[in-house]
Formats: C-alpha cells, structure tokens, sequence
C-alpha cells in the first residue's frame, strides 16, 4: 500500500503538509499531526481506546467501563441497577411486592394477597393451588 506524500488528501479531507501521516489507532483512518487527536476527527471509534471513567449524573459516581463498552450505556445501566440516587432509587421501589412461594423472586407493582392464607404473592402464584395454600378453604386453580 502507497504511503499518502505531502500534499495528498487525509481522511478529514484537508491536505496533508507534513511528512509523516498518521494512522488513528481507533478509527484506522490516515491524518495530519495536528487532526490525528481523537477530537479533532470527530472519531466515531474513540471509545474503544479512550480509557476516560464517566462520573454518573444523579449520584457523583465513577462507573467504570471495561475496553470496547460504550460508557453512555454503561452509566445507563448503572442508573437502572445500581445508582444510589434518590430519582433512580425511586424508579427500582416501583416493584416492591415479593411473592412468598420458595423458590419464586418474582415482584408486583401491588399487593396481591390469598384470601385464604393472607400472604403476598405473584401473579403466577396468587391462587390458593399455585403456592401450595395453608389456609382453610378448596382450591381454586392449577397455574403452570
């Protein structure tokens, strides 16, 4: 492959003036010294070797991104799981309801309690047969 010479076209689309043209290590697009900065390009590929640690805007968090990730969906889904912030703690306490049968981790935005042995469960397991009942009464349902 030709090396570009003074005076050819770079991949910003200016003329390269000086001697040693660069290849950016992220986007592997040829430039002059002063656009081979990842800024300077407007690099699309600069997240995969700028290793800068995104701080999470509700909690004042750094939240760290291994090589490659995308920090933008990185802090994302920190805020989603483990964000201390009063707004997204708020957004997680919407699902508050566990269901009592063993074994189930499922959680409802409400109470769904057993007329007969009054606990809370899922909406799976909300009939007296679905969550093996000790309370008095027949059962109603059979839910896979």
């Amino acid at each position: 492959r030709a090396r570009p010479s003074p005076g050819a076209h770079g991949s910003g689309g200016g003329v390269i003036l000086d001697f040693l043209p660069l290849k950016c290590d992220a986007c592997e697009q040829i430039f002059c010294t002063d656009h081979i900065a990842y800024a300077q390009h407007n690099c699309t590929s600069a997240y995969k070797k700028d290793v800068q640690v995104p701080v999470c805007p509700l909690c004042n968090t750094p939240v760290p991104v291994r090589r490659g990730e995308m920090p933008d969906v990185v802090v994302g889904e920190h805020i989603d799981r483990d964000c201390k912030s009063d707004p997204a703690q708020r957004k997680r306490k919407i699902f508050t309801n566990k269901c009592l049968k063993p074994g189930c981790k499922q959680k409802e935005m409400m109470k769904v309690i057993c007329d007969q042995c009054h606990k809370n469960y899922c909406l799976k397991h909300r009939h007296p047969l679905d969550h093996d009942c000790s309370g008095a009464g027949r059962p109603l349902s059979k839910a896979g």
